[in-house]
């Protein structure tokens, strides 16, 4: 690879050994039936499996591909963060390790940044194909509507771990946001929204078999009230 990349896909991942070779090669055959310049950057969470050495075994078969990692499991938000600050291309893509996604999808939200700052996946877009447990669906329709109650995002999902962006754009937001873990999307687009960048919601295909615990929800409003604070109280979203 040569200069810039055109996409930077970035992969969080937190005990993936099971997936994390196949994630990094399917989209490596996305990419190369796209013809972009692209580049992947794995971030090992503090995993303490095997996910580093398969992911780091993928970089040094793939000069496009690069691993961070860190000792401490930090949440996928500072993931997120930290690789956005090793990725170099001009458009950058966040996606899920679990293969809950199918990245043939990847393209479509490249293209979508023609006319849109920050582009998401949606579960609740009427075009989405979504397969998950009953119990998933009741949480991410609740948390949506404290989503709209708390700090008036009037998006349909926060959540899926499907997004992609311009480099600028990420720029001017990254440095707003203070939470580590979950709710980080929903931070990220609070923050987007008090810059005034567009946001588009576009449908996914997605398939999740995985169910959240209950430490893990109260965890993810407890950050949401954070947020609340931070935009409704300090104004923080609003700063320069």
């Amino acid at each position: 690879m040569k200069g810039t990349p055109d996409v930077s896909l970035v992969i969080p991942a937190y005990n993936e050994e099971d997936n994390i070779e196949e994630v990094v090669e399917r989209v490596v055959l996305v990419f190369q039936k796209t013809g972009l310049e692209y580049e992947l950057v794995v971030v090992n969470d503090g995993s303490v499996d095997d996910t580093q050495r398969k992911a780091i075994n993928c970089a040094n078969n793939n000069s496009r591909v690069k691993v961070i990692s860190y000792k401490e499991n930090m949440g996928k938000g500072y993931a997120l963060k930290i690789g956005f600050e090793h990725a170099t291309g001009n458009f950058i893509v966040f996606m899920d390790s679990d293969l809950d996604i199918d990245p043939r999808q990847v393209r479509r939200y490249i293209n979508a940044l023609s006319y849109g700052d920050l582009v998401i996946a949606s579960k609740w877009h009427p075009q989405s194909s979504v397969d998950m447990p009953l119990m998933r669906k009741l949480l991410s329709r609740s948390y949506n509507v404290l989503v709209r109650l708390l700090v008036g995002m009037n998006v349909k999902d926060t959540q899926t771990g499907l997004k992609a962006s311009r480099r600028e754009a990420l720029e001017r937001v990254f440095p707003m946001l203070a939470v580590k873990r979950y709710a980080f999307d929903a931070e990220l687009l609070v923050a987007a929204n008090q810059c005034g960048l567009t946001i588009v919601e576009l449908p996914v295909n997605l398939k999740m078999s995985g169910r959240f615990r209950l430490r893990e929800v109260w965890m993810m409003f407890k950050d949401l009230l954070g947020i609340a604070y931070r935009l409704r109280v300090r104004k923080w979203y609003t700063r320069t």
